[in-house]
């Protein structure tokens, strides 16, 4: 045998479709088996306003359901009193009337009141028996009828959902057609949470950059002091250099004019040359 194919989960139409499709409530069928529009017209006249207005809509309303239920009790109480009446009648007669008559003697009569009292009693207490399920029935039919009114409601709530939301997903589709259009870098069409990975690294980069400008002004005012330092050791030997490359060009004219200390001249320049590469290469200073 192959393998179980999975029931199809219904779709929200079909599920309000099968909603809607539902048994109506037997109680409403009872109601209708009873409506006011069958009724003899002594009995119509006999309903409540509210009967009335059933008999116009054609829905049977609960105070006109109240009304016809009283009406038939007052009927089969009365019913009942002529059945019994006619019984009583009808055993009396047909007791005097036998051959030999069947007499009736005082212990008889007692023992039958004392049986109808307990009978009588009995009944009784099914009556309350009665009355407590028929209250408890009512309430319970109060409460399904709200509850019914409610479902009531829901489905039709439930019937305009489809249109809504047709209506819905029609303006999000407009709205995304008139959005700007969509940028060359690919990071502004990511996801969401794509975006959010994103947007969390470069806040932790900016972060970072911030900690590393945080320092360097801290550490800018050393930095400063470093530089006026070198730069007052510095002045010394630039004014050095300055009378060096002086002395230099005056031996070098000398030199051209042929004076008898050239040489000399020309040995103290390539001396003080010296001096001033060693002292360039020491404080890194270019000549």
């Amino acid at each position: 045998m192959g393998p179980k194919r999975k029931s199809a989960v219904p779709t929200p139409a079909t599920a309000l479709e099968q909603l809607q499709q539902s048994q109506s409530l037997k109680l409403l069928t009872i109601a209708e088996t009873i409506s006011p529009k069958e009724l003899p017209q002594s009995a119509k006249k006999r309903n409540s306003a509210a009967s009335e207005d059933s008999e116009q809509t054609g829905d049977p309303h609960p105070e006109a359901l109240e009304a016809d239920l009283r009406h038939y009790k007052e009927l089969f109480s009365k019913l009942r009193f002529s059945y019994v009446e006619q019984v009583t009648k009808e055993k009396f007669l047909r007791s005097i009337t036998e051959n030999p008559p069947r007499l009736v003697e005082a212990r008889e009569n007692d023992e039958k009141q004392k049986e109808i009292l307990g009978l009588k009693a009995s009944l009784k207490e099914r009556k309350l028996e009665v009355a407590e399920i028929l209250k408890q029935l009512e309430d319970k039919g109060k409460e399904l009828a709200l509850r019914y009114e409610g479902l009531k409601l829901r489905t039709q709530q439930l019937e305009s959902l489809p249109t809504e939301i047709d209506g819905l997903e029609a303006s999000i589709k407009q709205l995304k057609q008139d959005q700007t259009p969509a940028s060359d870098n690919p990071e502004l069409a990511l996801p969401l949470p794509e975006t959010q990975r994103v947007l969390s690294e470069r806040e932790a980069e900016l972060a970072a950059l911030k900690a590393r400008i945080a320092s360097l002004q801290a550490s800018m005012p050393n930095r400063t002091r470093e530089l006026e330092k070198l730069e007052r050791e510095l002045r010394p030997l630039e004014t050095q250099k300055q009378g060096t490359v002086a002395a230099a060009k005056e031996a070098r004219r000398r030199k051209e004019e042929g004076g008898g200390i050239g040489d000399e001249l020309e040995e103290r320049g390539r001396w003080l040359r010296a001096s001033e590469k060693a002292l360039t290469e020491m404080l890194e200073v270019e000549g």
